[in-house]
């Protein structure tokens, strides 16, 4: 120790450089850390990129078609018989007997027309067959007459000829006249507007004083014409239903439907086969249906609206697909397997669309795993990362849709039967 040097300063010094060497140890791990850290962030980030360039898939298998099919279809209800009913003459309501909803037997008085032209016509005809038989009965005593002198030298034989021959001509005079009365005869019978067969009046177009034209109807005050009444047999029901064509298959004389009405929430009627038209409308590409059902109770009314509900036996030997699983490309249409995480694109054939599922002709087997929610872009050999299924989103587990048709009560199909049995016996 020197004599200007004070005790302590030298592990003062010491001390310094040990704080200064601790000071940068800890820069330096922190540095190397710091480099360490973005290393390892970068590798992770490099990671998450990577994985978020791989579309996410959930797969799907194949399943067996339905072993029925449900279909729901709108139909028309008709009357068995409907007819709207015309005035034949021309003339102006006396008086109308029935109105809207009244039930009427087949010769039921609906109305009288009042007609004085065609009732002078009417006599006019009857005076002129009046006239014209007087004159047949005496050109038929003249010609006896004649006939009695032709073997005298009275008369020639031209004479009695020209005779006879008037008495048939007057006969031919006879046969006319009495075909225009019996004409008038028959316009004299349409001033009365009679029910052609029992049934209900629909609808009554017609007012006191109404002038009707002949052929035409009733003339409103537009000029357009119109019926005077219509009257609809009810007792049983047609339903007319356009079945498409991808069902046509299955009609035939056993085909049978229930029938569900918006205003009878909960009843259930049965309908039969009745006819087909046997061809395809062009422009909605369905066929015409006829059904029948007995309305012994009246509840049916003409041109009312139902859903007709229909079962027909399914293909479960044809594999079936959602129907956004399918790709539709340049190529055709395509379904997206996954095979090691890889896309592979298979070609296949639909057939009938179930609505949200469809069947797939060929190309596939129950076992292939199918993208359930390919993407537009997805290419053949795209790397993808499969993902659970969201649940009740093309989940093959979730309970399939049942049909909505309304099952009947025991009651309610006794009835709609005996109600159908009654009517065919009918």
């Amino acid at each position: 120790m020197t004599q200007h040097q004070k005790p302590g300063a030298e592990p003062n010094r010491k001390r310094g450089r040990f704080v200064i060497l601790i000071v940068l140890a800890i820069a330096l791990v922190v540095a190397a850390w710091g480099i360490i850290e973005r290393r390892l962030h970068y590798s992770s980030l490099e990671k998450e990129a990577d994985d978020n360039a791989r579309a996410r898939v959930s797969l799907i298998h194949p399943q067996p078609g339905p072993a029925e099919r449900h279909l729901d279809l709108p139909a028309n209800l008709a009357a068995w018989y409907q007819a709207p009913i015309y005035a034949q003459v021309s003339g102006y309501v006396k008086m109308w007997y029935k109105d809207y909803g009244a039930h009427v037997k087949s010769g039921d008085l609906l109305a009288e027309i009042s007609t004085p032209s065609l009732d002078a016509q009417y006599e006019a005809a009857k005076a002129n067959y009046n006239v014209v038989l007087a004159r047949y009965r005496l050109a038929v005593i003249t010609a006896k007459r004649w006939a009695d002198l032709r073997d005298t030298q009275a008369v020639s034989r031209q004479e009695v000829d020209v005779q006879a021959a008037n008495a048939a001509a007057q006969k031919a005079q006879v046969d006319q006249a009495q075909h225009e009365v019996e004409r008038f005869e028959a316009l004299e019978n349409f001033k009365r507007i009679v029910a052609p067969f029992d049934g209900i009046v629909t609808s009554r177009l017609v007012n006191v004083g109404d002038y009707v034209n002949a052929g035409g109807g009733d003339l409103n005050s537009r000029g357009s014409a119109s019926e005077l009444f219509t009257v609809a047999d009810t007792h049983r029901m047609r339903v007319f239903v356009s079945v498409p064509q991808d069902y046509a298959a299955v009609i035939s004389d056993k085909l049978a439907a229930t029938l569900t009405l918006p205003q009878f929430p909960g009843r259930v009627y049965k309908a039969s086969f009745l006819a087909t038209a046997q061809a395809f409308s062009p422009a909605t590409r369905t066929v015409t249906t006829e059904l029948e059902l007995g309305n012994e109770d009246g509840s049916l009314w003409p041109d009312s609206y139902a859903t007709a509900h229909f079962t027909a036996p399914g293909e479960p030997g044809v594999l079936i697909v959602p129907v956004n699983a399918l790709l539709f490309r340049a190529q055709g249409t395509q379904l997206a397997t996954v095979i090691d995480n890889r896309v592979h694109l298979i070609d296949v054939k639909t057939g009938i669309n179930y609505g949200m599922t469809i069947q797939i002709l060929g190309g596939i087997s129950e076992k292939d795993e199918i993208v359930a929610n390919p993407t537009a872009d997805m290419l053949e050999g795209d790397e993808v990362k499969v993902v659970s299924p969201t649940r009740g989103y093309n989940d093959v587990t979730a309970a399939p849709r049942k049909n909505v048709a309304p099952v009947p009560r025991p009651s309610q199909l006794e009835e709609g039967e005996s109600s159908s049995e009654s009517g065919a016996r009918r």
